[in-house]
Parts: C-alpha cells; structure tokens; sequence
C-alpha cells in the first residue's frame, strides 16, 4: 500500500496567502516602492484598496482554518479501498501550515506594525 493522502491542505494554504498578500497590498506595496526609491503621486493611490482589506483578511482566516481543518482531521483507517497518509509527510504538512499561518499572520498584522518599523 503506497502512503498518498486524498486531501491536501496546500489549495487552502495557497488561498489563504494569496488573500493575505491581497489584504496587506495597501500597505505593504507602498512601502516596499518607497524603499526601493520609487515615489509619486501615484503611490499614494494604491491606499485605495483600503477598503477590500477587512473582506480579505476575512477571506484569509477563512482559508487558513480550512488547513487547519485538513491538517488535523482525524485520518480514516487505513484499508485496502483508503490510502494512508505517511506520518513523516503529515508532520512535514503541519510544520508548512504552521510556517504559513505565521507569514499571514505577519502579512495581515502588517498596517499595525509598520509604525514602529519607521
């Protein structure tokens, strides 16, 4: 019996970084252009997506407890019609969630902490 998994975490983990980065573009954009010595009134204009912020990080936490839920469910039995999860493969998935929870985390955390950056 070859040890697949069924159901991954990875299209959950993928959203829920996407939608953080989504989330955090009003802030962390601009500042990362500033830094990089790129300026003008259009900078400015990317505060616009200001509004979609509390939607995506919404959407984030969504995706992320969605992983969390793959990662941890209970596993059914293994048998000859289910397949069985490694348990070194399951441990290396719980360490990435946990490494992508804590990027979003930073990610969504972002417009508080910049302060105290600059």
């Amino acid at each position: 019996m070859k040890p697949t998994s069924s159901r991954s975490q990875w299209p959950a983990l993928g959203a829920a970084l996407l939608a953080a980065a989504a989330a955090s573009v009003c802030c962390v954009v601009p500042l990362v252009l500033v830094l990089l010595g790129i300026g003008g009134a259009w900078v400015a204009s990317l505060t616009a997506f200001e509004t979609f912020r509390p939607g995506l990080s919404v959407v984030a936490l969504l995706c992320l407890g969605w992983a969390f839920r793959v990662a941890y469910a209970r596993a059914p039995r293994c048998s000859a019609d289910v397949d069985c999860v490694d348990p070194r493969r399951l441990r290396r998935r719980r360490r990435w969630l946990w490494v992508a929870a804590a990027l979003v985390a930073l990610l969504l955390l972002f417009p508080y902490y910049v302060g105290w950056l600059l």
